[in-house]
């Protein structure tokens, strides 16, 4: 029989006051809570000064990584409004920090026709979760303070002293909650790459940042003049290069700020960044759809009146005309629309039109007068339609477009169900740890991939090794979604089979190594996978602790064996794991595949520019970079793939 039921009724109705909802779901605000999630902390303020830079108001932002583990971001703005707020009754500046979807980002009172932070919830949700966050006002000639702690004022808002009366700019400084933060150590080299993103899209705004931090000390001072186009110089730095010009354009109707600035490089690749208001839309949106359709229409209408397209001749795709495009798309909208607090694809139907027209405007301006460079930028698409055309059959072969069951795959011992949310695939090194794996995994959600060694490192490859590559093809056609649009237009996310793409390697050398070639592949072939959060990271034990009394544990790593060491002392028997395959099918559940007991690492790309560069630093043939790029970081505690 059941216990007494629960009364439910109104007074079961739980109300989160203030800012406890951010507490309590952090996640739906920054996105996580690892440490993406915490110098997404950094971001939100800087983009409120930002914000002000844009409103003609801030020339200087000043960011610092401190010895206690807060930051500190200052502007030289208005500064954040003191007097006392007419509806909520409390200084101004308390509501923005006090309340969410407040802030100057709403109405026409004032505030921001153009912003990022457009949600007005960032300084709020900083202060949230923040152990403890100060705030100075500079204002009038007079400096005010206030602080809080964990989201609440602990006193009011007071005048504690006199600046010069020219002195304007508001002071936060804050420290992460570790009640909330898997970690609270802010990763500089992130929160550069991210200043400095700022900066080539602000060309009137000095960033300066510093790292104080004991051992890490560093300073870097941030402006760049020549805004996107130097952007796309650094995107294609050490590229061979097919036109030494980067073609610009700015041009603002209806209210809305179009910048483009692209290049072509001799390599077979697309890389379009787009941004909206400063936000960086990883997912894209109408913007850059615009952008894409209009220039492909402009290079087809070109090659037709230059004969190099005869009548008879099909036009060339999209993907061809991008082939060994770098472009950076800017927009400055007074009203963005994005799916999400995080703001990863623009939604806005207008925005799309607008850029549409300008690029259809502007760039045939260019054109017009550099015949030569237009020539150069047919000849790429003329040469990726020909490998395109004598891929085909290959490639029709190995995407989807054929009828293909999946059960055709000799490798794959795939799944029982087909319902992609609940499907995991593992890719697992080796055939002694793809045996344990199908024996131990749940055959109606978990499908296993075993593959042999090294897959082909397709930073180094032609197109039809990679296409040629067995390992390769069984992936694309296990995962079911194709190629990405960089290299054919049959990507299409909502194919995917698996919304969990598991690599499983051994936790050696090797293994790190495997995972690498693999996260390679999928970053230059299948970005999509990444940005949508279906890759992960298995992570296997390295240690079975065996104590004379008590339960076995697993470890993890060598810093939880020194734990365990300091608790147990010397009275336990220790099993290493050279390899997956020395673990049984049931250790294998227990510590690997049990959804319930396992570890996973999602991968994520958090800087487009970093990931791009690393990849090709890391990946590519040049072999000093490489050298020079290993040697500075080999001390890394914690280097992100």
């Amino acid at each position: 029989m059941m216990g007494k039921e629960k009364k439910y009724d109104a007074s079961s109705i739980s109300i989160l006051e203030g800012l406890e909802a951010v507490r309590r779901r952090p996640g739906m605000y920054i996105g996580s809570v690892s440490t993406k999630g915490l110098n997404h902390l950094i971001y939100e303020i800087v983009d409120n000064a930002v914000d002000e830079h844009l409103a003609g108001h801030c020339s200087e932002i000043y960011v610092s990584l401190n010895k206690d583990g807060s930051a500190t971001v200052i502007d030289n703005g208005r500064g954040i409004p003191v007097g006392i707020h007419p509806k909520a009754g409390i200084p101004a500046v308390e509501v923005v920090f006090t309340m969410l979807h407040a802030g100057g980002k709403f109405g026409d009172s004032g505030g921001y026709p153009i912003s990022g932070g457009l949600h007005g919830v960032g300084a709020s949700v900083v202060n949230a979760l923040s152990e403890w966050l100060e705030v100075e006002i500079y204002q009038n000639g007079k400096v005010y303070y206030q602080r809080y702690e964990r989201g609440k004022a602990v006193a009011p808002l007071e005048e504690v002293g006199a600046c010069r009366k020219n002195k304007t700019g508001t002071e936060i400084t804050f420290l992460p909650d570790g009640e909330i933060f898997e970690k609270t150590i802010f990763k500089a080299s992130a929160v550069r790459n991210r200043l400095h993103e700022t900066a080539y899209l602000n060309p009137e705004l000095t960033i300066m940042f510093e790292d104080r931090r004991e051992g890490q000390q560093i300073e870097r001072t941030y402006h760049e003049p020549e805004g996107i186009a130097a952007y796309v110089r650094a995107l294609n730095k050490g590229k061979p290069l097919v036109h030494d010009d980067v073609i610009y354009y700015k041009r603002k109707v209806d209210g809305i700020e179009v910048e483009a600035a692209f290049q072509f490089v001799d390599e077979f690749q697309e890389n379009i960044l787009g941004f909206c208001n400063n936000i960086f839309t990883q997912e894209g949106g109408t913007h850059l759809t615009g952008f894409k359709a209009k220039f492909t229409a402009v290079i087809n209408q070109y090659a037709r009146e230059l004969g190099i397209l005869k009548e008879k001749d099909v036009n060339f795709t999209g993907t061809d005309v991008r082939n060994g495009l770098t472009a950076v798309i800017a927009v400055k909208h007074p009203d963005p629309r994005f799916e999400g607090q995080t703001k990863t694809k623009l939604d806005n139907p207008d925005a799309g039109k607008v850029v549409a027209d300008i690029t259809g405007e502007q760039v045939p301006l260019y054109f017009d007068k550099n015949l030569e460079t237009l020539k150069k930028v047919i000849a790429c698409a003329e040469k990726s339609a020909k490998i395109r055309k004598a891929e085909e059959k290959a490639k029709t072969n190995l995407l989807v477009k054929q009828k293909f069951s999946i059960d055709s795959n000799g490798k794959l011992a795939n799944c029982e169900s087909r319902n992609p949310e609940e499907c995991e695939v593992f890719i697992v090194e080796g055939d002694s740890a793809g045996g344990s794996a199908k024996t131990a995994r749940n055959r109606r959600t978990q499908a296993i991939l075993p593959i042999r060694g090294k897959i082909l490192n397709v930073e180094k490859a032609s197109m039809d090794k990679v296409l040629g590559n067995a390992e390769i093809k069984t992936m694309i056609n296990s995962f079911g979604c194709g190629f990405s649009e960089g290299y054919g237009n049959d990507f299409d996310i909502s194919r995917l089979r698996y919304h969990k793409i598991i690599i499983m390697t051994d936790a050696d050398v090797d293994g790190a190594h495997i995972a690498t070639l693999l996260l390679t592949f999928f970053y230059r072939f299948m970005p999509e996978l990444i940005t949508c959060g279906h890759v992960y990271l298995a992570t296997p034990p390295l240690y079975k602790a065996i104590p004379k009394k008590g339960e076995e544990e697993y470890l993890y790593d060598d810093k939880a064996l020194e734990k365990y060491r300091e608790i147990h002392g010397s009275g336990f028997t220790l099993q290493r794991y050279k390899g997956l395959g020395e673990m049984d099918a049931e250790q294998l559940w227990e510590t690997t595949l049990n959804p319930e007991t396992r570890v996973l690492k999602q991968v994520e790309i958090e800087d487009a520019l970093l990931a791009t560069e690393v990849t090709s630093m890391l990946m590519g043939s040049d072999v000093p970079p490489r050298r020079e790029f290993i040697y500075s970081h080999a001390t890394d505690a914690d280097l992100d793939i």
